[in-house]
C-alpha cells in the first residue's frame, strides 16, 4: 500500500461486524491459541498460521536477548472476532497482525501513530489513514500460477520459458505438450473458498484501473458482469484449469495438501497459488525448478495485466493505544519492529527462518525458497499488481461457495457472475483514506 493516501471505497459491514463484535465479552467456540513467554511485557497475536513457531521460537530467543518478556498468541478466528473479544474484556494484544482492511476499521480507535518511526521512510507499503502512519507491512506476498519447470521439461523435452507463457493461447500451447509427453492431467485448482473467493476472484476487481470505482459501480448494479471482458478473460484461463485438473471428477473433494504435493514432486504442472505455498510445497520431496508467473490470459493490445503478480504488502502489524497498553510496553513494541527492520537477526528471522520477501529497501537479504524468489523480481521490477485491501469479511465465505459451485459444474459462468454483483448489491459503501 502506498504511503500517500486518496478517497476511496470501503465497506461498513466490516466496521459494522467489528462494534457488534465489541459487546462480546467470551472467548469463541472455534479459538485456539498457543502462547510463549510470561505473562508481562509485550504480547503479539499472529494471524499468519505458517509461522506460528517460528514466532514461538523467536520470542524465547528475543526474550533471554533483550530481557523484554513476549508472548505470542494465534486464534483460528477471524481477526476481527478474535480482536473484539480482547478489546471487550480489556485486554488488547501490544501487536496485533492483521490484514490490511483490519488496519483501516480499527486503526483509528485503537491504534498507536507511528509516523515518528525510522522505518516509515523504507516501505512504499506502510498503511496511512488521515496522514498517520499506523500499519506496519510484515512482508509482500503475491498471487500467479506456480509452475513446475522441471515436470514441464521433463515430459516435453523442451525448455520451459515462464516468460513466452503469457497469453491463454501459450498456455494451452504447454497443457497440450504436457499431456502428449504423457501428463494426462498438467494442473490442479485448490477447492478452498479462500483460494477461490478471496484470491482468484478478487483479481477481477484488481485488474482495473480504478478497483474501487468497479466495485461500486456493481453494488449499483451498473455492471452486466457476464459480458465484462477482464472477469470473461480470467474465466477463461480458470477453465483450462478446471478441465485439465487431475481432480476435475471430484473437484470439491481435492484436499489442498494432496494438490501441493502433487506440484512439487512434479505429477502436475500448473496450479493458481501464492508464495505463501511454499510453506505446504516444500513438505513434501519437492523438485527443482518451482516458480511463480503471472496468470495468463489473452488481452488486448496494450494491456499487460499477463505479464504482472497481484500482490503488496500483506498482514501488518499495528500497537494499540488504550490506557491497557502502557507507555513502555508500546516503547517496546517499537523497539521490536525496528529490531525487525534494522538488526541483522530481525532481518534472517523474517527472511529466512519465516521465509517471507521483506516489504523494506533497506533489508538485502534473497529470498532462499524459489516462489519467494519469484516475488521479489517482480516487486523490483514493478511488476505487481495491487492487493485490493477491502473485501468484506463474508466475500470469501459467500462468493468462495459459488465459486465451488462452478468449479463442480454445477452453475455456468453467468450464472456465477449474477452471484457476484447479487453479493455487492447487499453491500453498502462508504468512502475511506488509503
Amino acid at each position: 500500500m502506498k504511503k500517500n493516501v486518496k478517497r476511496i471505497i470501503a465497506f461498513m459491514t466490516v466496521i459494522a461486524m467489528s462494534l457488534c463484535l465489541l459487546a462480546s465479552c467470551g472467548p469463541s467456540s472455534g479459538e485456539e491459541e498457543q502462547k510463549s513467554g510470561t505473562s508481562s511485557g509485550i504480547t503479539i497475536f499472529n494471524s499468519k498460521m505458517e509461522i506460528q513457531d517460528q514466532l514461538m521460537s523467536m520470542a524465547k530467543k528475543y526474550t533471554k536477548e533483550t530481557g523484554v518478556p513476549v508472548e505470542v498468541y494465534y486464534s483460528s478466528d477471524t481477526v476481527s472476532a478474535h480482536l473484539a473479544t480482547r478489546y471487550a474484556s480489556k485486554n488488547p494484544y501490544t501487536l496485533s497482525m492483521v490484514d490490511a482492511k483490519d488496519v483501516y476499521s480499527l486503526a483509528e480507535e485503537h491504534a498507536v501513530d507511528l509516523s515518528d518511526q525510522k522505518w516509515v521512510k523504507d516501505t512504499d507499503y506502510a498503511i496511512a489513514i488521515d496522514g498517520k502512519t499506523y500499519g506496519f507491512p510484515v512482508c509482500v506476498e503475491a498471487r500467479g500460477i506456480i509452475y513446475n519447470a522441471n515436470a514441464i521439461e521433463k515430459v516435453t523435452g523442451k525448455k520451459f520459458d515462464p516468460a513466452k507463457c503469457r497469453t491463454l493461447d501459450q498456455f494451452k500451447h504447454w497443457i497440450d505438450l504436457c499431456k502428449k509427453g504423457g501428463m494426462k492431467t498438467p494442473t490442479g485448482v485448490m477447492k478452498e473458498d479462500w483460494s477461490l473467493g478471496n484470491h482468484y476472484l478478487a483479481e477481477v476487481y484488481e485488474m482495473r484501473e480504478d478497483p474501487d470505482t468497479f466495485v461500486y459501480d456493481m453494488s449499483k448494479n451498473k455492471i452486466d458482469l457476464a459480458k465484462d471482458e477482464r472477469y470473461n478473460s480470467l474465466m477463461d484461463t480458470f477453465d483450462v484449469l478446471m478441465k485439465n485438473s487431475y481432480s476435475r471428477e471430484s473437484a470439491i473433494s481435492a484436499e489442498r495438501e494432496v494438490t501441493e504435493q502433487k506440484l512439487a514432486e512434479g505429477e502436475i504442472a500448473f496450479m493458481f497459488g501464492g508464495n505463501w505455498d511454499w510453506s505446504v510445497l516444500s513438505a513434501y520431496d519437492y523438485t527443482d525448478g518451482l516458480g511463480m508467473m503471472p496468470i495468463p490470459q489473452n488481452l488486448k493490445a496494450g494491456e499487460d495485466y499477463n505479464t504482472k503478480l497481484t500482490g503488496g504488502g500483506s498482514k501488518y502489524f499495528f500497537i494499540d493505544s488504550s490506557a491497557n497498553t502502557s507507555d513502555k510496553q508500546r516503547q517496546e513494541a517499537k523497539d521490536f519492529l525496528n529490531w525487525l527492520v534494522y538488526n541483522d537477526e530481525g532481518q534472517k528471522f523474517m527472511v529466512d527462518d519465516c521465509a517471507l520477501v521483506p516489504a523494506f529497501s533497506n533489508i538485502k537479504l534473497k529470498a532462499k525458497d524459489p516462489l519467494g524468489q519469484s516475488v521479489s523480481e517482480y516487486t523490483n521490477a514493478g511488476k505487481l499488481v495491487p492487493n485490493y485491501n477491502y473485501l468484506p469479511d463474508d466475500h470469501y465465505a459467500i462468493l468462495g461457495a459459488q465459486f465451488q459451485k462452478y468449479l463442480a459444474e454445477k452453475t455456468d459462468r453467468a450464472g456465477f457472475a449474477k452471484e457476484v454483483v447479487t453479493y455487492w448489491k447487499t453491500k453498502t459503501l462508504q468512502k475511506h483514506e488509503q
